[in-house]
Protein backbone atom coordinates (compact mmCIF):
# COMPACT_ATOMS: atom_id res chain seq x y z
CA UNK A 1 0.00 0.00 0.00
CA UNK A 2 1.33 3.35 -0.53
CA UNK A 3 1.53 5.94 2.00
CA UNK A 4 -1.00 8.84 1.33
CA UNK A 5 0.79 11.93 0.03
CA UNK A 6 0.01 15.66 -0.19
CA UNK A 7 -0.54 16.70 -4.00
CA UNK A 8 -0.15 20.12 -5.45
CA UNK A 9 -2.77 20.31 -8.07
CA UNK A 10 -2.32 23.11 -10.94
CA UNK A 11 -5.15 23.93 -12.82
CA UNK A 12 -4.07 25.29 -16.51
CA UNK A 13 -0.71 26.88 -15.31
CA UNK A 14 1.10 29.11 -17.55
CA UNK A 15 4.07 30.15 -16.82
CA UNK A 16 6.35 27.21 -17.15
CA UNK A 17 8.60 28.53 -14.26
CA UNK A 18 6.47 28.45 -12.32
CA UNK A 19 5.24 24.64 -13.03
CA UNK A 20 9.14 23.85 -12.61
CA UNK A 21 9.53 25.75 -9.06
CA UNK A 22 6.64 23.98 -8.02
CA UNK A 23 8.14 20.79 -8.89
CA UNK A 24 10.92 21.32 -7.68
CA UNK A 25 9.37 21.98 -3.78
CA UNK A 26 7.55 18.42 -4.59
CA UNK A 27 11.10 16.78 -4.80
CA UNK A 28 11.97 18.51 -1.80
CA UNK A 29 9.08 17.52 0.00
CA UNK A 30 7.91 14.44 -1.13
CA UNK A 31 4.80 15.53 -2.87
CA UNK A 32 2.83 14.78 -5.88
CA UNK A 33 2.52 17.30 -8.92
CA UNK A 34 -0.63 17.09 -10.89
CA UNK A 35 -1.35 19.12 -14.05
CA UNK A 36 -4.23 19.58 -15.23
CA UNK A 37 -4.38 20.48 -18.77
CA UNK A 38 -4.75 23.07 -21.30
CA UNK A 39 -1.17 24.26 -20.16
CA UNK A 40 0.21 27.42 -21.37
CA UNK A 41 3.42 25.59 -22.55
CA UNK A 42 4.96 22.59 -23.01
CA UNK A 43 6.05 20.17 -20.17
CA UNK A 44 9.12 19.66 -22.10
CA UNK A 45 10.14 23.52 -22.43
CA UNK A 46 13.50 24.13 -21.22
CA UNK A 47 11.82 26.73 -18.66
CA UNK A 48 10.13 24.42 -16.87
CA UNK A 49 13.05 22.15 -16.43
CA UNK A 50 15.75 25.24 -15.43
CA UNK A 51 13.26 26.25 -12.99
CA UNK A 52 13.21 22.45 -11.42
CA UNK A 53 16.43 22.33 -11.93
CA UNK A 54 18.13 18.52 -11.93
CA UNK A 55 15.57 17.54 -10.22
CA UNK A 56 12.49 17.65 -12.68
CA UNK A 57 13.19 13.64 -13.45
CA UNK A 58 12.24 13.29 -9.75
CA UNK A 59 8.73 14.89 -9.71
CA UNK A 60 6.01 12.70 -8.82
CA UNK A 61 4.38 13.89 -12.03
CA UNK A 62 0.13 13.23 -12.53
CA UNK A 63 -1.58 15.17 -15.82
CA UNK A 64 -5.16 14.95 -16.57
CA UNK A 65 -6.82 16.93 -19.81
CA UNK A 66 -9.47 18.18 -17.56
CA UNK A 67 -10.93 18.95 -14.28
CA UNK A 68 -13.59 16.48 -14.47
CA UNK A 69 -11.23 13.67 -15.59
CA UNK A 70 -8.90 14.74 -12.28
CA UNK A 71 -12.13 14.49 -10.77
CA UNK A 72 -13.28 10.65 -12.08
CA UNK A 73 -10.11 9.30 -11.90
CA UNK A 74 -8.97 10.42 -8.44
CA UNK A 75 -12.34 11.17 -6.90
CA UNK A 76 -11.05 13.19 -4.04
CA UNK A 77 -13.24 13.86 -1.00
CA UNK A 78 -14.65 17.38 -0.57
CA UNK A 79 -12.19 16.86 2.89
CA UNK A 80 -8.87 16.09 0.35
CA UNK A 81 -9.72 19.87 -1.40
CA UNK A 82 -8.14 22.90 -0.39
CA UNK A 83 -8.33 25.95 -2.95
CA UNK A 84 -6.61 29.00 -2.76
CA UNK A 85 -7.87 32.08 -3.80
CA UNK A 86 -6.90 35.42 -2.64
CA UNK A 87 -11.30 36.29 -1.89
CA UNK A 88 -10.85 32.81 -0.21
CA UNK A 89 -13.33 33.13 3.22
CA UNK A 90 -10.70 31.72 5.81
CA UNK A 91 -6.78 31.57 6.28
CA UNK A 92 -4.93 28.69 5.25
CA UNK A 93 -3.75 28.76 8.91
CA UNK A 94 -7.22 27.51 10.01
CA UNK A 95 -7.62 24.10 8.52
CA UNK A 96 -6.60 20.49 9.55
CA UNK A 97 -4.78 19.28 6.84
CA UNK A 98 -5.31 15.44 6.04
CA UNK A 99 -1.89 13.48 4.95
CA UNK A 100 -3.75 13.50 1.65
CA UNK A 101 -4.82 16.98 0.96
CA UNK A 102 -5.25 18.21 -2.65
CA UNK A 103 -3.95 21.79 -2.52
CA UNK A 104 -5.68 23.24 -5.61
CA UNK A 105 -4.24 26.36 -7.45
CA UNK A 106 -5.58 27.70 -10.68
CA UNK A 107 -3.98 29.98 -13.77
CA UNK A 108 -1.59 32.88 -12.90
CA UNK A 109 -3.98 35.64 -14.51
CA UNK A 110 -7.10 34.38 -13.49
CA UNK A 111 -6.73 31.91 -10.63
CA UNK A 112 -9.42 28.51 -10.38
CA UNK A 113 -12.31 28.42 -12.59
CA UNK A 114 -15.48 29.22 -11.15
CA UNK A 115 -17.36 26.45 -11.97
CA UNK A 116 -14.59 24.74 -9.81
CA UNK A 117 -15.26 27.33 -7.20
CA UNK A 118 -18.24 27.31 -7.15
CA UNK A 119 -18.73 23.31 -6.52
CA UNK A 120 -16.77 23.73 -3.71
CA UNK A 121 -17.48 27.14 -2.14
CA UNK A 122 -16.37 26.18 1.37
CA UNK A 123 -13.05 24.75 0.56
CA UNK A 124 -11.70 28.08 -0.48
CA UNK A 125 -8.76 29.18 1.46
CA UNK A 126 -5.97 32.39 1.47
CA UNK A 127 -3.25 32.97 2.32
CA UNK A 128 -3.43 36.35 4.42
CA UNK A 129 -1.05 39.24 3.43
CA UNK A 130 -0.50 42.48 5.49
CA UNK A 131 -0.39 45.05 2.83
CA UNK A 132 -3.56 46.16 0.75
CA UNK A 133 -0.57 46.85 -1.59
CA UNK A 134 -0.58 43.57 -2.76
CA UNK A 135 -2.75 41.68 -4.15
CA UNK A 136 -1.92 38.07 -4.65
CA UNK A 137 2.02 36.43 -4.58
CA UNK A 138 3.37 34.31 -6.92
CA UNK A 139 2.18 31.41 -7.37
CA UNK A 140 5.15 29.27 -6.97
CA UNK A 141 5.83 30.98 -3.82
CA UNK A 142 1.84 30.76 -2.68
CA UNK A 143 2.02 26.75 -3.27
CA UNK A 144 5.28 26.52 -1.22
CA UNK A 145 3.67 28.30 1.13
CA UNK A 146 0.65 26.24 1.40
CA UNK A 147 2.62 22.74 0.74
CA UNK A 148 4.75 23.68 4.36
CA UNK A 149 1.65 24.89 6.12
CA UNK A 150 -0.49 21.39 4.93
CA UNK A 151 2.95 19.74 6.08
CA UNK A 152 3.16 21.68 9.57
CA UNK A 153 4.08 19.27 12.12
CA UNK A 154 5.17 16.47 10.20
CA UNK A 155 8.94 16.73 9.80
Amino acid sequence: MIAPRVSIVLIQPEIPGNTGAIGRTCVALDLELILIHPLGFEITDTRVKRAGLDYWPHVQLAEFDSWDAFIASRAPREDQLFLFEEFGSRSFYEPEYPDDAMLVFGRETTGIPRSVIDRYPDRVVHLPMRSDVIRSLNLANTATAAAYQALRGRF
